[in-house]
């Protein structure tokens, strides 16, 4: 069953700089994961999120102009891409912390990793994702 959410996401790079979008999306369940979808519109169209979380690893999935897999997995470095229209980047993701929440309508997704591209390390990032029930 879907549920309409609404969506607060918020990333802060090496504690500095913060970044924040409110967008409306969906949330379910299927097997042992938790799923959040959402679109964002940028100027050159609308990118697709969808932010897959399990026990102690998420993967967030992005189409549209920008694609990216990024996952994550508590205290591991995995490889990941960014792809943009003049090529495609590798990414690391090195999972610090990784917490997850949901009851009464409400979630919280909280990651804190280092991230690097193309070998490169582009700072320690904060994602922070809570979604609330859209009230009828």
């Amino acid at each position: 069953m879907e549920i309409p959410v609404k969506v607060n996401v918020k990333t802060t790079i090496d504690e500095q700089e913060t970044f924040e979008l409110v967008v409306f999306g969906r949330y379910f369940q299927k097997e042992q994961a938790s799923y959040l979808q959402y679109e964002e519109v940028l100027e050159e169209g609308n990118a697709r999120t969808i932010v897959k979380v399990a026990a102690d690893e998420a993967l967030i999935l992005r189409s549209g102009p920008l694609k990216m897999r990024l996952p994550f997995q508590l205290n591991r470095k995995l490889r990941g891409s960014y792809e943009l229209t003049f090529g495609t980047f590798e990414t690391t993701t090195s999972t610090r912390k990784l917490d997850y929440s949901y009851e009464n309508g409400s979630g919280q997704i909280s990651i804190l990793y280092d991230f690097a591209i193309q070998e490169s390390p582009a700072g320690t990032y904060h994602l922070e994702i809570s979604f609330q029930e859209e009230q009828k």
